[in-house]
């Protein structure tokens, strides 16, 4: 389940891909797939050996291009060990939320990305993610939890202040947002709840056979319900200095 739209967020075989706070890695292997060189960076040294196991295994099945490279790293994203302007493509999806240093985050993003490089943010949307916080307390007061909400606008001009161009924005997920309330009513930790198990069923069953008519229902409800609020900047090119 992609979170990032990639007919919006182009990718070329070849380019250099960061994708920051990897988590299960999805971004990681589709980018992998579309023939880019892969770096999945996460902090969870249990969960990058799962991403590697994954794009040894895609190696294996032929299901990367030639070319294509894929590598899993555990790091800090307040401290990334790339120089300056390495990659061509940062992507960080539903992590700014958990770090208390969102700004100095989105500096070291702007650092490792080239100029005229792009990015792909990704946080919980403001409506949705405040009816779960609203619901339950054990939903974001946990160790690792979300630890703020944002407002688009928000977001946006952190990035701008980063010194980021923003040039597209849209929300996803609209079919899940009913699911993680259902879960904050019932207890996050309660899975036995009869409407939560009915509702995995039915998100499972849409992942798995992506049916138009729910494609359709979600596209008409992304924009008033989407759980997830996608932004997309580059970073400008600046001016070489002329010596007087």
């Amino acid at each position: 389940m992609l979170t990032v739209d990639f007919s919006r967020f182009p990718l070329a075989p070849g380019d250099r891909v960061l994708d920051l706070g990897c988590g299960a890695g999805r971004h990681a292997f589709e980018c992998y797939r579309r023939g880019a060189q892969v770096v999945a960076l996460d902090r969870n040294g249990e969960e990058i050996r799962e991403v590697a196991k994954w794009f040894a295994a895609m190696k294996e099945a032929g299901e990367a291009p030639a070319g294509a490279t894929a590598t899993a790293m555990e790091g800090d994203a307040l401290a990334l060990p790339f120089p300056d302007d390495s990659f061509d493509v940062v992507i960080i999806s539903e992590v700014m939320e958990h770090i208390p240093d969102d700004k100095g985050v989105l500096a070291e993003m702007v650092r490792v990305l080239r100029p005229g490089g792009r990015i792909a943010v990704t946080v919980p949307r403001y409506g949705p993610e405040k009816v779960c916080w609203t619901l339950s307390d054990a939903y974001h007061e946990v160790e690792g939890g979300h630890i703020r909400i944002y407002r688009a606008d928000e977001l946006l001009a952190k990035m701008r202040e980063a010194g980021l161009r923003p040039y597209g924005t849209h929300h996803a997920h609209a079919l899940h947002s009913p699911y993680w309330w259902l879960k904050c009513a019932f207890g996050v930790d309660n899975d036995k709840a009869l409407p939560v198990r009915a509702y995995h069923k039915l998100l499972v069953w849409d992942i798995m056979k992506k049916p138009l008519a729910t494609r359709l229902a979600e596209r008409a409800l992304n924009p008033v319900i989407g759980k997830s609020f996608v932004a997309y900047a580059t970073k400008p090119h600046i001016p070489a200095r002329v010596e007087a």
